[in-house]
């Protein structure tokens, strides 16, 4: 008993690092190596031809065409771009459709790299999860112009060809094979009626599913270690699986599989509070997005969903409605952003989160957030009945601040889960549909220097950082170690019972025996107010060097001292940083990796913001830097036109 109770003690102390799934990542791959996981099913039994059921109860056209209105043009217009070869991946622009690889293909087990001819192997996978052939059989449904239908099996068809089962990075991510085969079917069951849909393109459909659902069970004891979206995505589809290809002989192990392990998912990756266990408000909707679609396929199929799945769906649904900006549909760009919108069934763009919190709110809480009209198509599409009239209760959040016109989200977070980003007491600040105090987001994880994840620092934030170090121990491109902890101190609410003041500290800098407290307050007349101070935990003589920064829009801008004016579409925005009486400071101004003001270098990565995976635009990079001893304080003024 001893040996196991000391591995037990070291693998628990492991996990609070992060180190965890690294150790059974290493396993992971001797395994893969040693050829464990090539194994098959019971001869063919893995491309076996069943028919393919439904999984969706699908809404009628009228219903459709009601809710879309004009917006069905819109969608016309994005299936014609995909009929002509293009496709916007993460949600950006147009690009070639390219669902083919140079031959020969390995086994999936030897397609490790990150990496596919010299690119990020997410712009491989993104067409692989077929969400361009969802856009397209929601055309074909609501127009019946034949000419989205033989584009869908044109191309899955080609894909399917080129890619065989096992073969190539196609096939070495389960999460990319069970989100394509979720996609599939949705696009199938909607352009099976269509005469371009033979008996022979069935069939190969139908062997091309078996194989997906037979990839999934493999890898998902690594999938488990993870506890993360891949878990809760490949338990989806392997409980999709499971329901469409009834009649095979393995449906019923991959139904009860997948749904074990989803619902455990949706129970431990969110809290009680609504936290998803990644930290990122990409990923928070992307776990809604595979609820919402397993909900629905549980509903078709005579299936219940356990009262504490739903109850941490309700409470998800909440926490992000609690960060929602209602002028556009947008929320603070926070944690890891790799671009993912697993089920597009909407005309509404990436960025805007109102259809996935519109389908979201309906199914677990039984409210409408938003009026009748478009943003209801992608609840109509996941078995949501649109006949409640109670609305929801206004915006709430525990880190929500509200001014006038404005508001702002301060981040203070207690991790039990490993950090995405090294983002503790950053600051996002909102006024009329402006994003004014911005997340840099993430542009790309695999990307030769200094672009690999490298907008997860600190640094890149709207927070302190202090002797130029992160207030986490960085250990490679997704881990942090060293987890530095928040917590609220006090807080104010205003006549209305909505937050007006917030005050928070996290201890990342511990271990210089100091401590970052954050006050932040909104004032009636639009002042916003930002006070940091760093705080000695215990007798100090030395030095510190604290650099405070802001990233905000590339507007026109001048700059008096300390003092920055930007140029919003509103008017005049101000920002004046108070540092401490006396002691001698640096300002710096940069763009887009370009110095515009000040002595200090500039980094290649600051001054960019990263609206979607791939992407990245200029923004200002506003800091202000201090040398001197604790404590050591800065005071942001923002004031906005009346």
């Amino acid at each position: 008993m001893k040996p196991t109770r000391r591995f037990s003690i070291t693998l628990k102390a492991l996990q609070h690092l992060g180190l965890r799934p690294l150790l059974l990542l290493a396993k992971y791959r001797l395994q893969l190596h040693s050829g464990f996981f090539r194994w098959r099913l019971p001869a063919g039994g893995d491309h076996l031809a069943v028919p393919v059921q439904p999984v969706l109860a699908l809404p009628s056209q009228k219903q459709l065409l009601t809710v879309l209105g004009d917006q069905v043009q819109a969608l016309l217009v994005q299936a014609d771009e995909v009929v002509a070869g293009q496709v916007r991946l993460f949600g950006s622009q147009p690009r070639p459709l390219q669902l083919t690889l140079p031959n020969p293909l390995q086994h999936w087990t030897a397609s490790e790299s990150a990496w596919v001819h010299g690119e990020d192997i997410k712009f491989t996978w993104e067409p692989g999860r077929f969400g361009w052939a969802i856009t397209l059989a929601r055309a074909y449904y609501l127009s019946g112009d034949e000419t989205y239908a033989q584009s869908f099996w044109d191309h899955t068809i080609q894909f399917l060809e080129a890619n065989p089962p096992n073969l190539g990075p196609q096939w070495s991510s389960a999460q990319e094979v069970a989100l394509r085969l979720m996609a599939l079917l949705f696009a199938y069951q909607l352009c099976e009626p269509s005469p371009h849909t033979t008996p022979q393109r069935k069939t190969a459909l139908a062997r091309s599913l078996a194989a997906h659902a037979a990839r999934i069970p493999p890898t998902l004891g690594y999938a488990r270690a993870q506890n993360n979206n891949h878990l809760l995505t490949e338990a989806a589809g392997l409980y999709t699986a499971g329901v469409a290809l009834s009649a095979h002989p393995h449906a019923g192990y991959w139904r009860a599989l997948g749904w074990r392990w989803l619902n455990h998912a949706l129970q431990n990756q969110i809290s009680a509070d609504g936290v998803y266990i990644q930290h990122s408000a990409n990923y928070h909707r992307l776990m809604l997005q595979a609820a919402l679609w397993s909900a629905a396929v549980a509903q078709n199929n005579g299936d219940s969903m356990p009262q504490l799945s739903l109850d941490r769906l309700a409470a998800a649904t909440r926490w992000l409605l609690g960060l929602l900006d209602d002028a556009h549909g947008q929320v603070p760009n926070l944690g890891p952003n790799d671009g993912a919108y697993i089920l597009p069934l909407t005309v509404f763009p990436f960025t805007d989160y109102r259809p996935v919190l519109q389908a979201a709110s309906l199914a677990f809480l039984k409210s409408r957030p938003f009026p009748n009209g478009p943003a209801d198509e992608m609840a109509l599409w996941l078995g949501q009945a649109l006949d409640t009239e109670r609305p929801i209760f206004p915006p709430s959040h525990p880190q929500r601040l509200h001014g006038k016109e404005s508001w702002a989200y301060l981040r203070t977070a207690h991790f039990s889960s490993r950090p995405g980003h090294a983002d503790q007491l950053h600051l996002d600040l909102w006024w009329r549909g402006l994003n004014l105090a911005q997340d840099a987001g993430t542009f790309l994880y695999n990307a030769p220097p200094p672009w690999e994840n490298s907008l997860a620092v600190a640094a890149v934030h709207n927070t302190l950082t202090v002797n130029h170090q992160d207030h986490m121990l960085r250990a490679g491109r997704f881990l942090w170690l060293d987890w530095a902890q928040a917590h609220i101190t006090e807080q104010d609410h205003g006549p209305d019972g909505r937050l007006v003041r917030l005050a928070a500290q996290h201890n990342g800098y511990r271990r210089l025996g100091l401590t970052h407290h954050r006050q932040v307050s909104c004032t009636p007349d639009q002042h916003w107010i930002i006070t940091d101070n760093l705080l000695p935990n215990r007798p100090i003589n030395d030095h510190f060097t604290a650099r405070l920064h802001w990233l905000l829009p590339d507007w026109h801008w001048e700059l008096e001292g300390t003092t920055l004016r930007m140029q919003s579409p509103h008017g005049w925005v101000k920002l004046h940083i108070a540092a401490a009486p006396g002691v001698a400071h640096q300002v710096q101004l940069a763009c887009a990796g370009e110095r515009l003001h000040g002595s200090a270098p500039v980094a290649p990565t600051q001054g960019w913001v990263s609206p979607t995976y791939g992407v990245k635009l200029p923004a200002l990079s506003f800091a202000v830097t201090m040398h001197a001893p604790l404590p050591l304080q800065f005071t942001s003024t923002w004031t906005l036109p009346q």
